[in-house]
């Protein structure tokens, strides 16, 4: 509330929980690209983003749709592991497009240890692009892979009404859960292929 003449209201995107303007005005002076990472219940989005005088230039984008529609991706594009895949593809774009590196805006979101951002972020790391990271906030390895997800499959394997009802989507592709470990180290070749000798066009 204010409380006299003297008070300021905060730029309607702080408001909305949109946008830290302070965070956003030490990246713009950066001038180094950002590396900008969103996600829903369903999917993910990451982006290389670069600040201009008329408003930001997306570099490159990929989104976790693109997994299924041009990769194979046939599992969740909202778990760990497609968060990773998108983040890889976002780098692989990134390099055919000469960016070398980039630093993390994580917007608002809790950079909690583990987190599906920081999974994006080690998938676009792992192609090469430079960017500033603590080791302690990425997920496990195995947990990137989906082994924790082919564990729990496993574990209901006695229960198979439990099993149906929550591997539905991965039963309808065609896809045991068993195998998202598997899946995952295919669609991973088949980006780092698309891309390879030269890169494939963004």
């Amino acid at each position: 509330m204010a409380r006299n003449s003297r008070y300021c209201a905060p730029y309607r995107r702080r408001r909305e929980g949109k946008t830290d303007y302070k965070a956003r005005k030490v990246f713009i002076l950066s001038g180094k690209p950002r590396v900008v990472i969103r996600g829903s219940l369903k999917n993910v989005i990451a982006q290389i983003v670069i600040a201009k005088p008329e408003g930001d230039e997306v570099l490159v984008s990929a989104h976790s749709r693109e997994l299924a529609r041009e990769y194979g991706w046939k599992a969740s594009r909202g778990n760990l592991p497609a968060a990773y895949l998108t983040g890889f593809l976002c780098g692989s774009k990134a390099k055919a497009k000469g960016v070398e590196e980039a630093i993390p805006d994580i917007g608002l979101h809790s950079p909690s240890k583990g987190a599906r951002i920081f999974a994006a972020l080690k998938g676009i790391a792992d192609t090469g692009v430079q960017i500033p990271h603590g080791e302690k906030k990425l997920p496990d390895e195995k947990r990137i892979k989906g082994e924790h997800i082919v564990h729990y499959a496993e574990s209901l394997a006695s229960t198979p009404e439990v099993y149906q009802a929550r591997f539905s989507k991965y039963l309808e592709q065609k896809l045991p859960p068993e195998r998202l470990s598997e899946a995952f180290a295919e669609v991973k070749k088949a980006i780092a292929t698309a891309f390879k000798s030269g890169g494939k066009k963004v």
